[in-house]
């Protein structure tokens, strides 16, 4: 099964949260970290409590990375354990010089083996080539972010009068041709969300900032829901893996991702 099917799958059954593992030693509750693995003791038990109810699982490499060769021993062990069946997005943002993103490109699908990359788009179509050149998996390309110092950059005006996110998104469909590009959208950014849908087309969209940064998951879904489109997917990292810090926490993030299914539902329909 390719990325994309493993997506469309998820989205059939009206699931649409993407959970954020973007786990932090210092912020699992204190309980797990006397085990000898916290880390992915911690992954485990948020797979287990939100596999069933999940669009797809975004791991975000950073919070791996910074571990060294153990916390890559986590990503890897992270990625092994959850459900073949369900979509994982690399979140490493990466993007380079040809020769270099086609080694990004093997070690995340390759090795990794995600079904999924988080992309910026800055050095052009040489960067991206590569991981597109992978006809199965997605590449979300970074369109307009939910971070405050998105306009130093996305936000810029150009002679044509695009922004430049909007000349990203341009390219993002001109690079379209094998159907397996989307967009990263802020979900912090509803009037820029409204004014550009259209131009998304088909892409599945990956929507940051929903929760901790203060985009409204009600407002985003109804933009989706007006323009007649469902391949939208939010993600929630911090408002959702840390709602609790008890030995009970696993029964309020299955709560909380249901309590979000549902309010998604209710809207949609």
């Amino acid at each position: 099964m390719n990325a994309l099917e493993k997506l469309q799958n998820r989205i059939n059954k009206n699931l649409h949260i993407c959970v954020g593992l973007d786990t932090d030693i210092n912020k699992i509750p204190a309980y797990l970290k006397n085990l000898p693995d916290p880390i992915f003791e911690f992954n485990k038990m948020i797979i287990d409590s939100t596999i069933e109810h999940a669009n797809s699982y975004k791991i975000n490499f950073a919070f791996y990375e910074k571990e060294g060769l153990k916390g890559l021993e986590i990503l890897e062990k992270t990625i092994e354990y959850i459900d073949k069946d369900i979509l994982i997005i690399g979140d490493a943002k990466r993007g380079d010089i040809g020769n270099t993103s086609k080694k990004y490109a093997q070690s995340v699908f390759d090795y990794y083996k995600c079904d999924a990359i988080t992309l910026h788009p800055y050095m052009g179509y040489e960067s991206i080539e590569p991981f597109i050149s992978y006809k199965d998996k997605i590449s979300f390309i970074l369109g307009l972010t939910s971070n405050p110092s998105a306009a130093d950059f996305e936000q810029l005006k150009l002679d044509s009068g695009k922004y430049l996110y909007q000349e990203v998104i341009a390219k993002t469909n001109e690079w379209n041709k094998n159907n397996n590009c989307g967009l990263v959208f802020g979900a912090t950014n509803l009037k820029q969300l409204i004014d550009n849908i259209e131009s998304f087309n088909n892409m599945p969209i990956l929507l940051p900032g929903v929760g901790a940064q203060g985009g409204s998951l009600e407002e985003v879904v109804s933009v989706f829901k007006n323009n007649k489109k469902d391949n939208f997917i939010i993600n929630v990292s911090r408002g959702l893996i840390y709602i609790d810090s008890s030995d009970k926490f696993t029964d309020y993030v299955t709560k909380k991702i249901l309590d979000y299914n549902k309010k998604i539902l209710e809207i949609l329909n």
